[in-house]
């Protein structure tokens, strides 16, 4: 009884076996089974390339936003025919806000005032911006020459300035200008600093190309105004941005008109915004990627079914001396999946080798920022795993059809 169990039980199938077996099919046909992994050579770094620039885009996207500030509530007073005097927001309501909301750690505002500045006798014309305490911190302006306003030079009405980059070089070129003095309009001024932006916001703030800044004492004395025209207030995190923006404009209903009608707004939804695109880009992308593996999977196929067809009398062969089906099948599952996981790693390797000439080509621009290209392993390992299963799904039709050939059919295959 056991010896006839024995010798209706299947031979075994060799892993080895059949990967040497599968290995030497596809050297027969070097030609052709490079072809076939082309396409997902270029499916699978396509699928890291696509997911690597769309991190990176909106890394630096949110870094942009972040650097102006995540944390910021901004507003004024929206300009309409029944606006009063008493509708402007004044230092008044500057200090409510920051004790009224608690979540509001620190607050600024700003009054400007376009002017002209005198430069050999001929006149210019710059922005001019008063800004009260807290300005440096909350704008987070970075100090490049000199120094800032202190408590004194903010109480005293000093007529003292600072210069943002572009008005420094314009006004001094090749020159240190702190020290120097500026006549703007009625005023003299001197130059205590140079400033620019952290992050640029290309004119769509107060800071324009050619801006100097002025204690808000000082420009309040000058025009005669107690307003502010923008105000901003920083909470300690971007969590409690939302809760104290609305929050402010209770505090800013309760001290003017029903009437007045103030813009509130944060950087929040910007940054929200910002992730959803890059979120629905990158699955756009990978989904375009897939549709590529899926073409390069059909050419797997139809490659694996003309070779079924060329290795008939092979398949019968084997069967003949014993092979079982799963072998035969096997042994074709192992060729796709050798085309696909081949193709997987080298179009993996490509787009390593890319991102590493992106990263090269970028440093030797300065004007790119601090533009960082990293792979994402999340990618790597996604298209590692879609260019294998793609092999696999579109190669079990060739090798399961193989599998089923009769035998005595396939001898007499020519």
């Amino acid at each position: 009884m056991n010896t006839d169990a024995t010798s209706r039980r299947p031979a075994p199938i060799l892993l080895r076996e059949t990967w040497l077996l599968a290995l030497q099919a596809l050297a027969a046909n070097k030609v052709r089974a490079m072809l076939t992994t082309l396409g997902v050579i270029i499916g699978s770094a396509c699928i890291v390339l696509v997911v690597t620039v769309a991190l990176t885009g909106k890394r630096y996207v949110i870094a942009q936003i972040e650097g102006v500030g995540s944390n910021l509530i901004y507003g004024w007073l929206l300009p309409s025919a029944i606006d009063r005097p008493g509708d402007q927001i004044t230092l008044a309501d500057l200090q409510a806000i920051q004790e009224g909301v608690p979540e509001v750690a620190s607050t600024a505002g700003t009054n400007d005032q376009p002017m002209t500045v005198a430069v050999n006798g001929t006149e210019h014309p710059i922005h001019l911006i008063g800004v009260t305490e807290g300005f440096e911190e909350i704008r987070r302006l970075v100090i490049t020459r000199g120094r800032y306003f202190d408590a004194d030079d903010m109480r005293t009405r000093s007529k003292i300035c600072l210069l943002n980059e572009p008005l420094a070089e314009f006004l001094f070129p090749q020159e240190n200008p702190v020290g120097k003095e500026i006549h703007a309009g009625d005023l003299y001024f001197t130059v205590i600093g140079v400033f620019k932006e952290r992050v640029s916001t290309f004119g769509e703030s107060e800071i324009v190309d050619r801006s100097a800044i002025v204690p808000f004492s000082l420009m309040k004395e000058y025009t005669g105004t107690e307003y502010v025209r923008t105000f901003y207030a920083r909470t300690e995190t971007p969590e409690e941005v939302l809760g104290a923006k609305d929050a402010v404009a209770r505090v800013l209903r309760s001290r003017h008109r029903p009437e007045a009608k103030y813009n509130i707004d944060t950087l929040t939804s910007i940054l929200e915004a910002a992730r959803k695109i890059s979120e629905a880009l990158t699955v756009l992308l990978i989904l375009v990627a897939i549709i590529a593996l899926t073409i390069s999977g059909i050419g797997i196929m139809n490659i694996m079914l003309i070779t079924v067809t060329e290795r008939t009398r092979e398949i019968g062969i084997r069967k003949a001396i014993g092979a079982p089906r799963g072998a035969i099948l096997y042994q074709f599952l192992m060729e796709a999946l050798l085309i696909s996981g081949g193709g997987a790693l080298l179009g993996i390797l490509t787009a390593v080798g890319i991102t590493a000439l992106a990263n090269i080509a970028i440093s030797l621009y300065p004007e790119a920022g601090n533009i960082k290209v990293s792979i994402s392993w999340l990618s790597v390992m996604l298209a590692f795993v879609l260019s294998s299963s793609t092999g696999l799904l579109f190669g079990y039709l060739p090798a399961n059809q193989a599998a089923q050939l009769h035998p005595t059919e396939s001898l007499r295959h020519e």
